[in-house]
């Protein structure tokens, strides 16, 4: 594995498994991953991406941020969120979580909260 890059060491199937994560995103990420293109373009957000053995549902690699987008479901296994949010801190990321409704119900809010945590010159119009 010496010599390899992170991409390169994941599982063989991992590009598939994220591809499918992107197809069946519901309607909270599909929001949010346009709303993030659009007005915070500079943070170049990518949907999905594989991290050891997690996917970010949405990480600007240039900021160091994760933002993840979470349903009831994250409610009931939180000590698995726990896990994994200090496993992807461990990796250097900072990690920020939103719920369906607010994203859906308070975009601009979720932006802006976002954007406090990118650096200047990545904000775009929230500078």
């Amino acid at each position: 594995m010496e010599g390899l890059t992170k991409r390169q060491r994941l599982p063989a199937l991992t590009p598939f498994w994220s591809r499918e994560l992107r197809r069946n995103a519901g309607e909270p990420e599909r929001v949010m991953k346009r709303a993030l293109r659009e007005a915070l373009p500079d943070a170049k957000f990518r949907h999905q991406v594989p991290i050891g053995a997690y996917h970010a549902d949405f990480c600007s690699h240039g900021a160091k941020l994760i933002v993840e987008i979470d349903d009831a479901s994250h409610a009931e296994r939180r000590g698995l969120d726990d896990v994994r949010t200090r496993f992807l801190n461990d990796e250097g990321y900072r990690v920020i979580r939103f719920w369906n409704n607010e994203v859906m119900e308070n975009r601009d809010g979720v932006l802006a909260a976002i954007a406090g945590h990118l650096p200047a010159h990545l904000r775009g119009s929230f500078s």
